[in-house]
């Protein structure tokens, strides 16, 4: 999954891909790169300047139409907006990925009606708020828990259990050490049954177990998808596309899940 922010304050790319030009382009280069989705999304999940409905709904709309009028790679909209939703879906949109575990509680209604999967995010705490000392007794459990619940709540608003998928949330109101506890003991989460995704690419517990800034973070980011990978994620959420492509593969071919492209070497 790659990722297109059209946000003007993304942690990542400082606003690069702001212009609907440059999402476009960025968004049909992933999928010539390898990748199987694109991610946009136009609000950032932390806090920062207030980003109305109809600001967001301008930033989204657009692109989703214009990337699903260029290329036949899955778009999956990053938004906790039922609304935003609704138009995306009708727009091209194919899957929600909402970090905020359905915050809106019209969320669950707009996915159903539609034939769009849904992203169930752990998260603590409204929207676009940091948790400055996040508390768990046992971190991944209580994400196991949440998870279980918003299952049951989505499942009974009609949407069918084939089209979840779950993410544990890295870093999303939690400290380096709980985002670490979670990707090693990944598997517990996974074994909920249903396809996991890990967002975990530059995030701050890579920067904060390597002493990394922002933008050095690619090889970490990659160990760490890679740990996801055998851990249970099916998923990874990345911002170097060519660079975890060939991670995943390789992550695959390990598995058993992909042939090697040659299989010539002592082969006589």
């Amino acid at each position: 999954m790659a990722i297109v922010n059209r946000t003007p304050d993304s942690f990542f790319d400082k606003g690069a891909t702001f212009a609907l030009d440059r999402a476009v382009d960025a968004a049909a280069r992933a999928a010539e790169q390898g990748a199987d989705w694109v991610d946009v999304g136009g609000v950032p999940f932390g806090k920062g300047p207030v980003v109305t409905l109809d600001e967001e709904l301008d930033r989204i709309v657009p692109l989703v139409e214009a990337i699903h009028a260029r290329s036949d790679v899955v778009i999956s909209v990053d938004t906790i907006s039922a609304e935003v939703a609704r138009q995306s879906i009708l727009a091209g949109a194919s899957v929600v990925n909402d970090t905020s575990g359905m915050f809106d509680p019209n969320m669950a209604g707009v996915v159903a009606a539609s034939s769009a999967q849904l992203v169930l995010t752990h998260s603590k705490g409204a929207p676009r708020s940091e948790m400055p000392r996040p508390l768990y007794d046992d971190v991944v459990a209580e994400v196991i828990e949440y998870l279980r619940a918003r299952i049951e709540i989505a499942t009974a608003a009609g949407i069918p259990r084939e089209r979840l998928i779950i993410d544990p949330g890295h870093d999303l109101n939690k400290n380096t050490v709980h985002t670490l506890e979670i990707t090693r003991r990944l598997q517990e989460v996974a074994d909920l049954g249903l396809p996991l995704l890990a967002a975990v690419s530059n995030k701050d517990f890579i920067g904060e177990t390597l002493d990394r800034p922002q933008g050095q973070r690619l090889t970490g980011s990659i160990a760490a998808a890679v740990i996801c990978i055998m851990n249970g994620a099916r998923i990874i959420r990345m911002h170097d596309v060519p660079t975890a492509v060939e991670a995943a593969r390789m992550a695959e071919a390990v598995l058993g899940w992909r042939e090697p492209v040659h299989a010539i070497h002592n082969n006589g």
